[in-house]
């Protein structure tokens, strides 16, 4: 476990594993350098690259400054990128590929990016969020009420059936999503109206891939068309018979083959 003081004076704890250039993985929503696809998919890219692994603030072992803004998850992820030695790769999964292409389009010395099924509302059936979901988040956080705010999270953001947390709460998952329920509000924030940022997208110049599931429903599907189509320059890769969940040993050689050529 290694630290770094973000710009905000924020602690940010990372895991840096094997040898060569440096990738940054960036979660999304839930998830910590301890729990979702990260822990699986760092030693296989460790063979070839050197693999940080960071709790994004509110999770895990690192601080939560406040106030919160969208540009102190930025500067987080600059933080990292000097301590890899000014430059990197990025990967980023879901909310957290939207947070990528905002640290990228902001300048970071990002030299690569790569991005899984970021969320983004596209399409005729779009979702409805609230309007005042970050603000629900925050308060039910204040309250003590993770479990509240996880199934609010999963139901009315993202607007998963409310059979979903149901189930989940049935698992030995549902304690890990709750201790990392305190950064819910931030990938609120980082999503809002979960419209595409043409913009944002479009200032991102570096070379990129978009990567989706071929089995994965098509409101995420649709965005990864749509994001490769917008970017400047990019490529986009479909993982054939995957679905939202792909194994990392299935995603893991496309992510070396992007970044080793």
């Amino acid at each position: 476990m290694n630290k770094v003081i973000s710009k905000d004076g924020t602690t940010i704890v990372y895991d840096k594993t094997g040898n060569g250039p440096a990738v940054i993985l960036v979660d999304g929503a839930f998830c910590s350098r301890n729990f979702g696809p990260m822990p699986k998919l760092t030693p296989l890219l460790a063979k070839s690259f050197t693999v940080f692994t960071y709790d994004r603030r509110a999770r895990g072992d690192s601080g939560d400054t406040q106030p919160y803004a969208i540009q102190r998850e930025i500067e987080d992820i600059d933080a990292l990128i000097k301590v890899a030695g000014g430059f990197a790769y990025l990967f980023g999964i879901s909310s957290g590929a939207v947070l990528c292409i905002k640290a990228v389009a902001s300048g970071l010395n990002i030299t690569k990016l790569a991005l899984f099924e970021p969320p983004f509302n596209i399409g005729s059936r779009q979702r409805q969020p609230p309007a005042d979901g970050e603000e629900q988040l925050t308060k039910m956080i204040a309250a003590h009420k993770k479990s509240d705010a996880v199934k609010f999270y999963l139901t009315k953001v993202i607007g998963l059936p409310a059979i979903v947390p149901f189930i989940m709460q049935l698992t030995p998952n549902w304690s890990k999503m709750k201790a990392n329920a305190n950064s819910l509000p931030y990938d609120a924030a980082i999503m809002g109206n979960f419209l595409m940022p043409i913009d944002q997208v479009s200032a991102v110049k570096v070379p990129t891939i978009v990567i989706d599931s071929e089995k994965s429903p098509e409101a995420l599907r649709k965005p990864a068309q749509v994001v490769a189509e917008t970017l400047p320059n990019a490529q986009r890769r479909s993982l054939k018979g995957q679905v939202h969940n792909v194994p990392p040993e299935v995603l893991a050689p496309v992510l070396v083959d992007f970044y080793n050529n």
